[in-house]
């Protein structure tokens, strides 16, 4: 009985997660427009946030909580799920063009930090080989951790990488986007309710899925490379199919990829420097899969355009990187 009550707290908390996203999103853009902010900067910067809220919650919280594997697990898994499904679905409904900055400054940064982050995670095992000290794989021994030191770094090539952002911003001359006018105290509730959502929502999903890991003897790190991750990466999903089917997914390639990019810098930088994550050698496989995966979608983007093809490939590639998940 308790395991349904908190399957059902599962759901509630996405569903907490999603709204309040999406309140969120809606708040901050409506107050952006109030103090007379380009719509094309709160595309970048705050709808790019809103979207990674989720992830933020529950990263942050399953820090807290001292869940490791959950924290780092589902940042991995989100963006492996941006880059396969949610590129490989939009691709699937119609070609995606790739705008030139996206494959001359964002996919390089995405590719970059990926490879900080594997790097970072895997000094200790690396060490650890030339030093005789590990004899075989096993998925839950600690491969090594990500320090606050790396997370500091992380958080401050953030900053950087959000300035660059506004100054090109600043620079290019496009129409104004639509943005729904909300008065400034409604922005401030929205706003509010919308964090108030996002936090409750990413407390619910960690608590319930650590006792749903438990269990079905799942670990961690698989509960949040699979269902977390998936529930986290709604928005980013569901936000990327309506701007396709609406004709616009020349919007999809900027969205999954300056979500990737917020989920290591700024999902890992606040998660890791609240407490050190310790990563077991299945996360460290599960990084460097995921670096294989960015590289992929670099040299796709490269052809300036995502098709169906590519998109088949996608989906098909994240359906046997689950089954290897499960299996091992």
């Amino acid at each position: 009985m308790k395991l349904v009550l908190m399957v059902v707290l599962l759901i509630i908390g996405f569903a907490a997660l999603i709204k309040g996203a999406d309140i969120f999103v809606d708040g901050s853009a409506g107050l952006a427009k109030a103090f007379r902010v380009p719509g094309v900067i709160i595309g970048l910067t705050i709808v790019a946030m809103g979207t990674s809220a989720p992830e933020l919650a529950v990263s942050t919280s399953a820090a807290l909580k001292g869940s490791n594997e959950i924290a780092l697990s589902n940042v991995i898994g989100s963006n492996i799920f941006n880059i396969l499904m949610v590129l490989g679905i939009c691709a699937l409904i119609n070609p995606i063009p790739v705008d030139k900055d996206i494959i001359k400054r964002d996919f390089p940064i995405c590719i970059g930090v990926t490879l900080l982050l594997l790097f970072g995670s895997c000094f200790d095992t690396i060490r650890s080989i030339f030093t005789g000290g590990v004899k075989g794989i096993d998925t839950e021994a600690q491969a090594g951790d990500v320090s606050q030191i790396l997370a500091f770094i992380f958080l401050a090539i953030f900053v950087i990488y959000i300035i660059v952002l506004i100054i090109s911003a600043g620079k290019e001359k496009s129409e104004e986007e639509e943005i729904k006018s909300l008065p400034v105290w409604k922005c401030l509730v929205f706003i509010a309710v919308g964090l108030a959502l996002v936090v409750a929502g990413g407390e619910a999903v960690v608590r319930s899925a650590q006792y749903i890991a438990r269990a079905a003897h799942m670990s961690e790190t698989l509960i949040g490379l699979t269902i977390i991750a998936l529930g986290t990466s709604l928005p980013e999903l569901v936000t990327s199919i309506v701007a396709s089917r609406k004709g616009e997914n020349g919007l999809a390639v900027g969205n999954v990829v300056g979500s990737c990019i917020f989920n290591i810098l700024l999902i890992l930088g606040v998660s890791c420097a609240i407490q050190p994550l310790k990563v077991n050698m299945a996360s460290l496989m599960d990084l460097f899969i995921l670096t294989a995966i960015c590289l992929l979608g670099y040299v796709f983007c490269r052809g300036k355009k995502i098709g169906f093809i590519h998109g088949l490939i996608f989906v098909l590639i994240y359906i046997a990187d689950m089954a290897y998940a499960v299996i091992r």
